[in-house]
């Protein structure tokens, strides 16, 4: 099984290679997806991680709260996205 993490307060410099190494310290790394805005391309801050189940509680406890390219990133699960309501 895999957990899907969110990566908050990333920098906008950061780079998926880079948050998947940070990660990959703990277990294997299925995916890593930073998020960037639809109109102008640029990163959001936040991301997504997936990787196994034993690695996401290690990256969970190890990098939640680190510095991370100058910045104290926010690891914890994902959670489902809510529905948003459509106009």
């Amino acid at each position: 099984m895999s957990k899907k993490l969110y990566v908050g307060n990333l920098s906008w410099s950061a780079t998926e290679s880079e948050v998947r190494s940070a990660f990959e310290a703990f277990g294997e790394v299925t995916s890593v997806k930073l998020v960037e805005d639809r109109e102008t391309g640029r990163p959001r801050g936040f991301g997504f991680v997936e990787m196994d189940d034993s690695g996401a509680l290690e990256a969970i406890k190890n990098l939640d709260g680190k510095d991370f390219g100058g910045r104290n990133i926010k690891v914890n699960e994902a959670k489902p996205r809510e529905e948003r309501p459509r106009w």
